[in-house]
Order: structure tokens, then sequence, then C-alpha cells
């Protein structure tokens, strides 16, 4: 294979390791995920290195320990783990693995600092993920070509018969083509049919989700994948969105399934780099539209979905348990489920007669208003109306001034007054409190009484409870 010298931009304190290994006899090879990076010309991560030609872990040990900090947690997997300068690498022996038992968990490791790069390759996933460079003598190993398949034909292969060994590799297909704008192989397709993903725990495809939608520009690509990788029926209530129709004069694109893939990639548009933020509103677009299959009917000449964001809350909350149980994760995308078609509606009444500031304010109260502009946004622009092409959204833009009116823009309304305001106008500690309390908080938020004085007042006159 052509030398080619892709270590530039490989850390120094790497590059020093190496040639200490070549001196003790061993050759070191940048493998994996890294590799394929370089070649896309992406920001380095996760470095990954193969140490052949050294025949125990103590020898590899008592290199790395010159250089910094070395865990041996992953040596079951024949892996050490090494941390210097703010540099993480993971060192590991060539090795094979069998199949002996279900998970990920249920494989056979052989480590053979003798075994060539392309033996050693067969238990990588794909071909992009097979390549390797030699940090001395910069040579390419490239055994499956990979460099091809990334950079012009822009495929995703499997590498070999191992591949449904690990069933985890059918998310990891989908996850890269959304990432990396990919195809993915027509016969790889076909062999991932064949895989039992029911064996896999969610936190594993969790990942592998998170990274679809953190990592990549437009998610829906991954997503168009997994009803041709069979992953679509592990999730009935996101299967259940395709072919539910769509009424042409708001969504010309196509059915319920299609608009969710375009609201997908609007809101990944709007990422912040807050990964926990950013997930919850890729899974808010991913799960909106959830009450439409059972909401959806043909009425008085239309394709109508009434109510769906209400009905859509227990098929999200179904769905994401699937995933994750991230409780707090779960009730924030669900806020949204539920109320993202509210901006619409209100500025809809708006039109015949005026929203009161309470509605504006209890709405507040139930959702940041900012985070609800951005899912009702997506699901607006998530279509091929002649107002979507022209990123017109008038409800938005009206909601946004009325929340910036009454200062309920991005935090809730609180109340004036509290508990120990009508202890010290002489109240009694009750439960008959909270009622007093609870009307006067209502009365703000409509706008009646707008000071404290005035609560105030009107708490000495409750019928009620005074002392």
């Amino acid at each position: 294979m052509k030398n080619i010298n892709l270590t530039e931009k490989i850390p120094q304190i790497l590059k020093e390791i190496a040639v200490e290994i070549t001196n003790c006899g061993g050759r070191t090879v940048l493998v994996g995920g890294v590799v394929r990076d370089l070649l896309l010309k992406l920001p380095l991560k996760d470095f990954d290195l193969e140490i052949y030609g050294i025949d125990n872990f103590d020898t590899l040990k008592a290199i790395l320990t010159k250089y910094g900090s070395v865990n041996e947690v992953g040596k079951a997997f024949a892996v050490l783990k090494f941390t210097a300068k703010k540099i993480e690498a993971d060192f590991a022996f060539p090795r094979t693995e069998n199949k002996i038992g279900k998970g990920h968990k249920g494989f056979q490791i052989i480590s053979d600092p003798n075994l060539d790069f392309k033996e050693a390759a067969l238990r990588r996933d794909f071909t992009i993920n097979s390549m390797g460079i030699d940090l001395i003598t910069h040579e390419f190993l490239d055994p499956f070509n990979g460099k091809k398949d990334l950079l012009e034909k822009k495929l995703i292969k499997h590498v070999g018969p191992k591949f449904t060994e690990d069933p985890l590799r059918i998310y990891r297909a989908m996850q890269f083509a959304a990432r990396f704008n990919l195809t993915i192989d027509p016969e790889t397709l076909e062999i991932a049919k064949a895989c039992d993903l029911t064996e896999l725990p969610k936190e594993r495809i969790f990942e592998e989700v998170k990274k679809m939608f953190l990592l990549s520009k437009k998610p829906s690509i991954g997503l168009s994948y997994w009803p041709k990788l069979g992953i679509i029926k592990e999730f009935p209530e996101l299967e259940a969105l395709i072919g539910v129709p769509e009424e042409p004069l708001w969504h010309p694109e196509g059915d319920v399934w299609t608009h969710t893939l375009m609201v997908v990639d609007e809101m990944a548009k709007t990422k912040q780099g807050d990964s926990k933020k950013d997930l919850v509103f890729l899974l808010a677009a991913l799960t909106h539209d959830f009450g439409k299959p059972k909401t959806t009917a043909y009425i008085e000449g239309s394709w109508r979905s009434r109510g769906h964001e209400d009905e859509g809350v227990e098929p999200a909350k179904k769905f994401l348990m699937r995933l994750t149980n991230e409780t707090d994760l779960i009730s924030e995308v669900l806020k949204l489920v539920k109320e993202h078609l509210k901006p619409a509606l209100l500025y809809k009444d708006n039109l015949k007669n005026p929203v009161s500031d309470g509605a504006i304010r209890r709405l507040s109260l139930r959702v940041n208003i900012l985070d609800l502009l951005k899912i009702a946004e997506a699901d607006h622009f998530g279509r091929s109306t002649a107002d979507a092409i022209e990123r017109e959204f008038p409800a938005g833009e009206w909601l946004l001034k009325k929340a910036q009116e009454l200062q309920v823009k991005d935090e809730k309304p609180k109340p004036l007054i509290m508990g120990r305001d009508l202890l010290d106008l002489g109240f009694k500690s009750s439960p008959e409190l909270g009622k007093i309390l609870k009307a006067c908080f209502e009365l703000q938020l409509e706008g009646t009484l707008t000071t404290k004085e005035e609560l105030l007042n009107y708490a000495r006159n409750f019928p009620e409870n005074k002392d």
C-alpha cells in the first residue's frame, strides 16, 4: 500500500510512544474511527491504536506508564486506556472475536499480536472503520477499500460474515449514514434484516440514536433507514406514522412520516451545542405528531387530526421509555409534544377575538415559551407550503411579541403574594390559605389585579378564614 502521511494532526505524545514501541520490536497502527475522521478532515477525539509484535501487556503497560496514566479496566478485551495531557487513547492488541452468547458481552476475545492487519480488521463493522495508519512508516492500510467507499462511493458496507454477530451494528449503520451523508450498501441492508434486535439493551440503542441526532446535520437520512433496516419494528409508535394521510393544503409534502422527517431536520438546524437541550428538542420534533395515527379522519372534505397534540402524549411516552429511563428528559419532551400546536391555535383564536393575557401567562406556566416556539417553528417550517418555504410564521412572531410584553418570554410569572404575606395579615395557617393564594394568583395571571397591594386588599376581604 502506498505510503501516505496523514499523521500531522496526531498528538505528538502518541508518536513518541510509537517510537518506543518500535524500539521494543512492536508496531503501532492507528485504527478505527479516527482514521475515517482524518480522511474526512473532521476534528479528532478518540484515538484507538493496535499494537503488533509485543506479546504481553506488562511490556506495553511499562512503556505507556512513562508517558501518562494507564487504566486496565479494558484488559479483559485486550485494551489498555491511556491518559496524558488531556489526550485519551486506547491501546489494544489485535484480536479476534467469536460470538458465544447473547448480548454485547457474549463474545470470546482472543488477542494475538502476530495477526496481520487484514485478519484483525475482519472483526470490525464497516469498511470505513477498518482502515489503519502505521504511525512510524505512515503506511496506509486499507484491506477492504474503505477509503474508496468513504470518499468516492459514499457507501456504508459491512466488512465480513461476522457483521450480524453484534446487532448494534444495525443502529451504527443508520447513525453513520446520517452523520456522513452515506448510502447503506444493498447487500448490507439485506444482511441487516436477519439480525435479532431484541437482545439489545436500551442504553446501547439510545447512545446510537443520540449520535444520529446530535452529530448529524440531517438526522432524517438515518431515520429514513429505520424501515429498511427493520429498526422501526421495535418502535410501533414511530412505525404508525407511515402512510397516515395529511391534508395537502397544509402538508403537500406527503404523509405524517414524511412531515416528521422534515421537522426533525428543521430542528437539527437550531442545535446550540448543549447536548441535553438539543436532544430534548430533537426528540420532541420526532414525537410531536404521535397522536395523528389515532385522530386522523376525513371530515367535510379534508383530512383532520383534531386533538392530536393531547393524544400524542401517551404514545410519545411509550416510545421514549423504549429508549431511555431518563425521566427528566422524557418529561421535558412530553411538555413540548402536548403544547406544540398552541402558538398556531392561539393565533387563530386571536384573529377572531383577542386572546386574554391570562391565556399567555398560563401557557408560560406549563412550558417555556421560547422552547415552545422552537418546536412550533420546526413543525411549521418542516413542510413544503409556500409560507414555510418563504420562512414566514406569523403565529410565532405574534406569540413572541405577546410573551415579551407580558415578561414571560423565558420565565414563568411568579406570585406577587406568598403564604407568609397572608400570615402577616393575621390569617391562620390552614389548608384554606391555599384557596386564597390560588384565587389571588388567578387574578394576577388574568391581569385583573396587578400589584401586591391590590392582591393583599383582595385577600383581606376574602370571605373565609380571616382571624
